[in-house]
């Protein structure tokens, strides 16, 4: 098997991954109803799972950066096969809370160290590209495993979903292990280094950057239904459509990220694809009356919005390589914070606010990760490799 196909069986697995993080909120109905809690009760299992992905990784990261990786991927996977059994077999809210922290912390390492892997299985000028392909697993997780997993809940048992990811999961672990290669762990670092590395002003730059985009993203996607059925005015029927294209998009978006930062360096993906990302939300403002023309934008938004995702995991990467995987656990983990700091911000501007303001308040967040793209790339100009130098001056921000 080539080392292409074997970053597209990770690509495959993060889809398993994708599916039991995101299912929840596709089912939340039928688990609350099933396990004799509220709705908002339920919720907590979305917010359990984001907590415990973010503080939890950068620490098992830490702890098992020189484990040979190859291993570490089969065993993140037997510990995210636990969860899921005890998903299916234990009965009660409680135990559905302790498997979601199962799955979260399982699921962060497997994810870092499957970054890693594929990194080290690429040549240098394609290694964008091969994490865009392992993000285009989550991208298809949102667009069918979701979908699929709805249909699952509503003719047979929920718990029914969790047992097949878990099946295919053991089967997954070994395949890993027959055409995976070996590859050496990252040299150990120590929390005291791990924070050291987060003083850097660089790195403090580069992760505010994932913050401030993220958290604009996620003001808007997290009420967009809402958003296309009240202000746009698209039928039920029609909504489905628009997310189920925004998905499709979601996937040529992440290639296209990888592609570029391949062709034409990480600093010009960058700030371009945030550019055009507040140019979507700006549309999606101006023509929210229109159904045909807001159709439109939401695909230019999902191309916009998720090239920028494989740009910035290479470049964390890049910023620290002997502690890659760390680099990719706080990138995920501020990630994870982000995501929930965006639906705050929807929540109070709705509340507040207005529905129809999101999009703007999105476009105003996600304009100020733009500006600090711009700040950042200016300051570290001079302190860069004369190759990233060369790239950034002729991007002439």
């Amino acid at each position: 098997m080539s080392n292409a196909w074997k970053v597209y069986l990770l690509a495959a697995v993060s889809f398993l991954l994708g599916t039991s993080e995101y299912i929840i909120a596709g089912i939340l109905d039928t688990v609350a109803r099933d396990v004799n809690v509220s709705v908002a009760a339920a919720g907590q299992l979305i917010t359990v799972f984001s907590l415990a992905y973010a503080f939890g990784t950068p620490f098992l990261i830490a702890f098992t950066a020189r484990m040979e990786q190859r291993k570490l991927l089969v065993y993140s996977l037997g510990v995210f096969v636990i969860g899921n059994i005890i998903a299916v077999v234990l009965p009660g809210f409680e135990f559905l809370l302790v498997s979601r922290v199962i799955l979260a912390l399982s699921m962060g390492v497997f994810v870092v160290t499957s970054f890693t892997v594929a990194t080290k299985m690429t040549p240098p000028d394609k290694q964008g590209s091969a994490i865009a392909t392992i993000l285009m697993g989550f991208s298809t997780s949102l667009i069918i495993g979701v979908p699929l997993g709805r249909v699952i809940a509503s003719a047979y048992d929920w718990r029914l979903i969790f047992g097949g990811i878990g099946t295919l999961s053991i089967l997954a672990m070994i395949v890993i292990l027959l055409v995976i290669p070996r590859s050496n762990g990252d040299e150990s670092v120590p929390l005291r280094k791990q924070l050291a590395l987060i003083k850097q002003p660089k790195i403090i730059a580069a992760l505010m950057i994932t913050f401030l985009w993220i958290s604009g993203y996620s003001t808007v996607y997290t009420y967009i239904s809402p958003f296309l059925l009240s202000i746009t005015g698209m039928s039920s029927k029609t909504v489905i459509i628009a997310l189920f294209a925004f998905g499709i998009a979601s996937l040529f978006g992440s290639k296209l990220g990888g592609y570029s930062t391949d062709k034409w360096g990480f600093p010009r993906t960058l700030f371009v694809s945030m550019v055009l990302h507040v140019v979507a939300l700006v549309l999606l403002s101006l023509s929210a009356q229109s159904p045909a023309i807001v159709f439109l934008v939401l695909i230019f938004w999902a191309l916009s919005a998720w090239s920028t995702s494989p740009t910035q995991q290479y470049h964390l990467m890049t910023l620290a390589p002997a502690a890659s995987g760390i680099m990719v656990s706080m990138n995920s983990s501020v990630l994870q914070l982000a995501m929930g700091a965006g639906a705050g911000i929807g929540g109070v501007v709705v509340e507040q606010a207005s529905l129809a303001s999101i999009s703007w308040i999105g476009a105003a967040v996600v304009a100020i990760a733009a500006t600090t793209v711009m700040v950042y790339l200016r300051v570290t100009r001079s302190k860069a490799p004369p190759e990233i130098r060369k790239d950034i001056k002729e991007t002439n921000i």
